[in-house]
């Protein structure tokens, strides 16, 4: 029985990329930059939560709720921001190990993100010093783009160029969460050092917003119309992220917005019609679930006037988890993902 259900498997996804070829322009379509200019809104009036300094919000919420984030920093009150060594840097290219530097970056990622939750919860100055470290020590990274992935820069593998900013998966995802990071506590880390908020902005434009806006040749933006993976909602989502909250230039800022819908629509001309994740559900939370995840940040930046929930498209890559659920945590699986699949509760 082997043989020919691994033929029909074989037949059914050599079939994929023949289902969809329309040039749908779903976001494009009906949104021009001019039409961005009318309902986007201003950096310095784009609320989506409460900053920190908005003390009657944050006290509003369940004190377990709080009490959960603030006992997470403070296991990181101590952390000790470890070294990021050239040498461990070049063990990809060496010996193809990715995992000793990922490790290292994974533990201050969250150390970091711990401290700003829990200083934002809190409120009281207690992480600020250690939040101050943390940004420092990021914004000091040669290259927020790991190992494996230095490819898109043109010197190739080895260690990152500084003078060649790329963009990649976990540049994106840093950038983003600096972005929060200022977003929330900006007036706060003014307090410890007026240098910090502005080394921040500094830094998500010279790594993101600059090279993003500046360049069409990442391969995960698509252009000039080419078919894409995950990687193209998940960068874009973090990119209009950090557009929305931190480019301080209003034309720049409409022109990286219209920039991520142009590269959008790469990823949802290619799709196909019934939904269906290339890559099988263990991806959804990466690729239609961040392309909701973007599409939400577009709604209410733009106060409800570009939303495109009623799409049919869109409405079936929404609904692929749910098609792909066996029992349980059991999915209908294909591709490099696990048999079991969970979808993040954000989504």
């Amino acid at each position: 029985m082997k043989r020919p259900f691994t033929s029909l498997i074989c037949l059914t996804l050599l079939a994929v990329p023949s289902i969809a070829e329309e040039r749908r322009n779903i976001l494009t379509g009906e949104t021009s930059v001019e039409s961005l200019r009318k309902v986007i809104s201003p950096l310095t009036e784009f609320k989506p939560f409460p900053t920190a300094s908005d003390r009657e919000a944050w006290e509003a919420l369940p004190a377990t709720l709080k009490d959960h984030y603030i006992k997470r920093g403070e296991r990181s009150l101590e952390f000790e921001w470890p070294n990021l060594p050239a040498t461990v840097y070049l063990e990809f290219d060496r010996i193809g190990n990715r995992s000793n530097y990922q490790g290292i970056v994974n533990r201050r990622r969250r150390a970091l993100v711990d401290l700003v939750l829990a200083e934002t919860m809190e409120g009281k100055g207690r992480f600020l010093e250690q939040i101050a470290n943390g940004v420092w020590a990021t914004c000091e990274e040669t290259s927020w783009v790991i190992p494996a992935h230095l490819s898109l820069q043109k010197a190739g593998r080895g260690l990152p160029d500084v003078n060649e900013p790329t963009v990649d998966l976990f540049a994106a995802e840093t950038g983003a969460s600096l972005a929060w990071t200022h977003y929330l506590l900006r007036d706060q880390l003014a307090i410890v050092s007026p240098l910090l908020p502005e080394r921040i902005l500094t830094e998500i434009d010279r790594r993101i917003l600059s090279p993003n806006l500046e360049r069409d040749d990442f391969w995960w933006m698509g252009f000039p119309d080419s078919r894409v993976n995950n990687w193209n909602p998940w960068i874009n989502t973090n990119w209009l992220t950090c557009v929305l909250l931190s480019e301080r230039n209003d034309e720049r800022r409409i022109a990286g917005i219209h920039k991520t819908m142009r590269s959008i629509e790469n990823f949802l001309n290619h799709y196909p019609a019934d939904g269906g994740c290339d890559e099988g559900p263990g991806y959804w939370n990466v690729a239609g679930g961040r392309l909701f995840d973007y599409l939400e940040f577009l709604r209410v930046a733009s106060g409800d006037a570009i939303q495109h929930y009623d799409n049919q498209l869109i409405r079936e890559i929404g609904r692929f988890v749910t098609k792909a659920h066996i029992h349980e945590g059991y999915v209908v699986n294909f591709a490099d993902a696990g048999a079991r699949s969970g979808i993040a509760g954000e989504m």
